[in-house]
């Protein structure tokens, strides 16, 4: 049996967590660092987008996934001192207030923060500094920073209004393009099978039924997309489209952004995240001819740490400046 030295004593006396929660449409991924920017346990849970679920349950699903981290991890929910919790369907202040005073019922944390999944993941990219990143992944968002901490947003508009680029939006382009290609007003695609089979209709006819039904959500259209990817890989003319059509947008909100922050002529990271990345260079050449065109010395790149490690770094920062 392990003796319970003095030094073991000092530790747990000291021992402090930082929790990062990134929180979306599908799930959500949470993140506990110690002192030494250690990550020592992560979990996930369901989705935990307010808009989509409502507040309660975006909670209690955080609740979950930090039970699951805690189990994982062997450490105490009473260990956690700060959080920021970055969640899509946040950018309203009064939802902002909402969950932030749920989560506190729940938990007795000094300090927390909520904030968007947007700001988590930009802060993966730049760890404060210059630059942007993309956000592909159910829904699609850019947002980016300057040297003076301003930022700029673009996208993030929802399915109904936006999301082009993301998985959503390539689902819904590429179930326009099977109806087209089933009334003879576009071209054949293997997509009409894979739509079929996805869907979990018995023919393309009967996809209508499918798509439409009262529990079909933006979560199952959105995975979609990966067939879609798997088509275009395949060489599929009208999913390639598609794709290249995704990266068209996702460069153009890029664009946008970094005119509004006048990073025209910097050497700034453009982090890409998301399930839709997975596209490879079918999604990113076409997303770099258009940031080409307005910023050429910028570049794509894979974040620094993941979003939710990113959020459990700014809840350290928040916490206790003096640890960072």
């Amino acid at each position: 049996m392990p003796q319970n030295t003095p030094e073991r004593g000092r530790k747990r006396q000291l021992y402090q967590l930082f929790l990062g929660v990134d929180g979306g449409g599908t799930k959500t991924n949470v993140a506990l660092m110690d002192e030494s920017h250690e990550v020592v346990a992560e979990g996930s849970g369901g989705p935990s987008n307010p808009l989509r679920v409502g507040v309660e349950t975006a909670v209690a699903n955080i609740a979950k996934a930090i039970d699951a981290a805690c189990d994982s991890g062997g450490v105490s929910r009473g260990d956690i001192v700060a959080a920021t919790l970055g969640l899509a369907g946040v950018r309203r202040q009064d939802i902002r207030e909402r969950v932030r005073d749920s989560f506190a019922t729940r938990f007795r944390v000094k300090k927390t923060s909520v904030t968007t999944d947007a700001d988590i993941a930009l802060y993966g990219t730049t760890l404060g500094k210059a630059g942007l990143v993309v956000i592909a992944g159910t829904g699609s968002v850019c947002i980016g920073v300057d040297d003076n901490g301003e930022k700029f947003i673009a996208g993030g508009w929802g399915p109904v209004a936006g999301d082009e680029g993301g998985g959503r939006g390539i689902a819904g382009e590429a179930l326009h393009a099977v109806a087209k290609a089933s009334d003879g007003r576009g071209p054949l695609t293997k997509l009409s099978e894979q739509a079929a089979d996805y869907f979990r209709a018995s023919n393309v006819e009967n996809l209508i039924g499918a798509i439409y039904a009262p529990q079909m959500d933006n979560s199952r259209i959105a995975g979609f997309a990966r067939l879609v990817v798997e088509t275009a890989q395949d060489g599929d003319k009208v999913a390639i489209e598609i794709l290249r059509d995704a990266g068209h947008e996702l460069g153009t909100a890029a664009a946008a952004v970094l005119k509004k922050l006048g990073l025209e002529k910097r050497k700034v990271p453009i982090g890409c995240v998301g399930s839709v990345f997975k596209a490879g260079d079918l999604l990113t050449d076409p997303m770099t001819e258009i940031i080409a065109r307005v910023a050429p010395k910028a570049f794509l790149t894979d974040p620094q740490m993941p979003p939710a490690h990113a959020a459990a770094l700014m809840a350290m920062k928040n916490g206790n400046s003096k640890m960072i």
